[in-house]
């Protein structure tokens, strides 16, 4: 049995995750969604908490028909003790076999760590990206189709479309 790391923060999980996550799943049996960022929140590059992108990503997950094969588990960053940051994933997380990642410094710690990194085929980078439906959401474009549809309904549902308004005022003050 084959477990893979996938390492994202996820804000929010769109449909080029979920691309990744089943391209992934064509070579594991089961995969670690990390996600990182854990701890920061309301933030423009991080809006949505923890909890919050645990549950859309279980609700696609739930939505495919992957809740067998999926982990989810949060991480937080340590804040540029970069030295640290593979001690806590083997610490913190269920046992992996291959890590999966695009970041580059991901990629260099974990190498540096003796773990297999291998990287994501990206799709449609230009279309599905977390900064690109997050400055939808701000400017009231079409966001909606760029993220899996339970995704959708819970981010409108919380109205987390609004928070993000709130806090793209915010930094402007």
């Amino acid at each position: 049995m084959s477990r893979g790391l996938f390492i994202g923060r996820f804000q929010p999980f769109h449909k080029g995750h979920l691309h990744a996550l089943k391209w992934i799943l064509e070579r594991e049996d089961e995969v670690i969604i990390a996600i990182g960022s854990a701890q920061y929140s309301h933030t423009l590059r991080n809006p949505f908490t923890l909890g919050e992108r645990v549950e859309m990503i279980w609700l696609v997950a739930k939505s495919e028909g992957l809740t067998d094969r999926v982990i989810i588990v949060g991480v937080p960053d340590t804040n540029g003790e970069h030295s640290l940051w593979v001690q806590m994933l083997v610490s913190w997380l269920p046992e992996f076999d291959r890590a999966y990642t695009n970041d580059p410094l991901s990629r260099r710690l974990l190498k540096e760590a003796g773990v297999s990194v291998l990287p994501i085929p990206l799709y449609k980078r230009e279309t599905y990206s977390a900064t690109r439906v997050r400055e939808l959401m701000i400017k009231g474009g079409e966001w909606e189709e760029l993220v899996p549809p339970p995704v959708a309904s819970f981010i409108k549902k919380r109205r987390l479309v609004e928070r993000l308004r709130e806090l793209t005022l915010a930094t402007q003050l």
